[in-house]
């Protein structure tokens, strides 16, 4: 663990670390498929899945992950082999993620949304060609094209029909006859049906967890071009683990974990799918996010853990019918992929009596690295602690190698085990983001004298304003206070007598009103002027990526977009 694994004495955190975990405590490196194998011995009879109200055990499904591993070496699948998964949370996410690792291939997530260039730059980056997909032609269609234009030569193809309960499945392909595609039957096409009609008993392969990438997750591509973040078995493994340890109060086989984050994911393939398995927990999977849907299936279903993003929170604390829903189930939830408001969480916990912390990681530390207690109140607006084995270190901006002390911002620093091997065929990218062991994360923060880290914002999201530094989640976290506000995005746009001015984009909670005027008198004693919006801009929706955090990326696209427009006009 080098420099991870110092004495605890030295770290700021030592004397406010929860009691009930150990942050010396060992991380086993072993392969992800090991950790599978033994959570399926261990839980086999246990209900392991619940998809739509069809319901697999741990026994079921290994059965399946073993068979469809001998049919991925069939196909071709060996050690290092890539293989691309475009599939939304369905059982054979599941099945297919840990069949490819136990034929020795490597996994590639593929987000289904994802238009066709970039499905065609992540095809090419990565060497994938093989895919996994379903037969409804949202998706089918798009790999359809990938066979014909991108190097892609093969697609395991898995019908909807089958993973739903009945009467559904039985009335899935013709209720749903123009959604679902019709298969060529050629050599290109293999069919989940054949690639599991086998005696279950794939080639035993060896993996060096140290060493052998599991995981291929491309980053969201929001600094250039999406780079693929290689995550080694021990990487997954360890922040399993340190998960795990985390969740105190989790108890193995007993637990049951909403699943709506989408797998393909990071933070939902750790913290919800490998987790659970972990835990021996049931997985309540959804598809999508569907407000009603979520709302329902608490309810009914009982789910006791429930991570997920602020916007689901948010999303829940404001249902227009929340006084019909007994959510009073859900015991532990952790919020990642974007700063928690302190509203949202208190709303939400006094909805629900649950614990909700906040938690931080990227794609390139598998991706937990912190988190608040679980046991203890934690600190307001902060990311936590540092889990088990993990150090965290804030370096100038002036000087990368020299760490600050507490109180002072600079670039927040991660070493760990569960840090990234590098990036994809990109040794300049990856000697940029690992440097003397610290994975830089391009997050401006500092750490107080007890060791909890605050997030100021994004090196690159920062608005620089008349020669100041303005960060837009303060300004932010201020309009939040606002009790009208539901959701807000701060960005930064070019101005050319400030360099960059502040907007906001507003949207109202539902009933409520808020004007301009009424919200700068709101902030006045709650932001310095310079950091006042002077633009700002209500509206109906904000646009979210696929797991729904508020994206500002595409927002600020749109301005782009604007000003393009307007420039060729003139």
């Amino acid at each position: 663990m080098g420099e991870a694994a110092r004495n605890l004495s030295e770290h700021l955190w030592e004397h406010g670390y929860p009691p009930e975990v150990d942050w010396n405590a060992p991380l086993p490196a072993q392969p992800l498929t090991a950790l599978f194998d033994d959570s399926a011995a261990r839980f086999a009879a246990r209900p392991m899945l619940d998809f739509l109200g069809k319901r697999s055990s741990y026994a079921e499904i290994a059965a399946l992950v073993d068979r469809a591993a001998k049919g991925f070496q069939a196909a071709g699948v060996g050690k290092g082999v890539r293989v691309g998964l475009f599939l939304p949370n369905t059982p054979y996410y599941v099945i297919c993620f840990f069949a490819v690792l136990k034929a020795g291939g490597i996994v590639v997530n593929f987000n289904p949304l994802y238009a066709e260039r970039e499905l065609q730059h992540q095809i090419a980056d990565s060497g994938v060609e093989m895919m996994v997909t379903l037969d409804l032609k949202v998706l089918y269609d798009k790999m359809a094209r990938m066979l014909a234009e991108s190097r892609l030569k093969r697609l395991v193809v898995c019908p909807m029909a089958d993973i739903l309960p009945f009467p559904k499945n039985w009335l899935f392909p013709i209720a749903k006859r123009a959604e679902v595609a019709r298969i060529p039957a050629d050599d290109r096409h293999l069919p989940f049906k054949r690639l599991v009609a086998n005696d279950g008993r794939p080639q035993p392969v060896t993996v060096d967890p140290d060493k052998d990438i599991a995981v291929l997750q491309y980053t969201g591509g929001t600094t250039g071009v999406p780079k693929g973040a290689m995550l080694t078995h021990a990487n997954l493994t360890a922040n399993t683990e340190q998960c795990r340890l985390w969740f105190v109060g989790a108890k193995p086989g007993e637990e049951r974990m909403l699943g709506v984050l989408p797998f393909f994911h990071v933070f939902a393939m750790t913290v919800v799918m490998n987790l659970s398995i972990r835990l021996g927990a049931e997985i309540v999977m959804l598809p999508r996010f569907n407000l009603d849907e979520v709302m329902e299936t608490i309810h009914k279903k009982r789910p006791t853990l429930f991570p997920a993003v602020p916007t689901i929170y948010t999303a829940i604390n404001h249902h227009k019918h929340l006084e019909k829903y007994d959510l009073s189930c859900v015991r532990f939830c952790f919020s990642g992929g974007a700063p928690l408001p302190v509203e949202v969480k208190q709303a939400f916990e006094r909805t629900t009596g649950c614990v909700l912390v906040e938690g931080y990681g990227l794609s390139e530390s598998s991706p937990v690295a912190t988190g608040n207690p679980m046991t203890a109140p934690g600190k307001a607006g902060s990311i936590g602690l540092p889990l088990p084995g993990t150090v965290i270190e804030i370096v100038s901006l002036e000087e990368p190698r020299r760490v600050l002390p507490p109180g002072e911002k600079g670039e927040v620093c991660i070493r760990g085990p569960q840090v990234m091997q590098g990036y994809w065929k990109k040794p300049e990218e990856t000697a940029m983001t690992l440097v003397d062991g610290r994975l830089h994360t391009g997050d401006v923060g500092y750490m107080d004298e007890d060791g909890y880290t605050f997030i100021v914002d994004r090196i690159k999201d920062m608005i620089l304003c008349s020669g100041f530094n303005v960060y837009p989640r303060n300004v932010e976290e201020a309009i939040y206070l606002h009790p009208a506000v539901a959701e807000c995005v701060v960005a930064g746009l070019p101005d050319e007598y400030r360099g960059q001015t502040v907007k906001a984009y507003i949207r109202v909670d539902e009933g409520k009103t808020l004007t301009r005027e009424e919200l700068i008198d709101f902030l006045k004693d709650k932001l310095s002027p310079i950091e006042m919006p002077k633009v700002i801009e209500f509206r109906d929706q904000l646009p979210k990526t696929m797991i729904g955090k508020l994206s500002r990326k595409a927002l600020l696209d749109e301005e782009a977009a604007r000003r393009d427009g307007a420039g060729g006009a003139a």
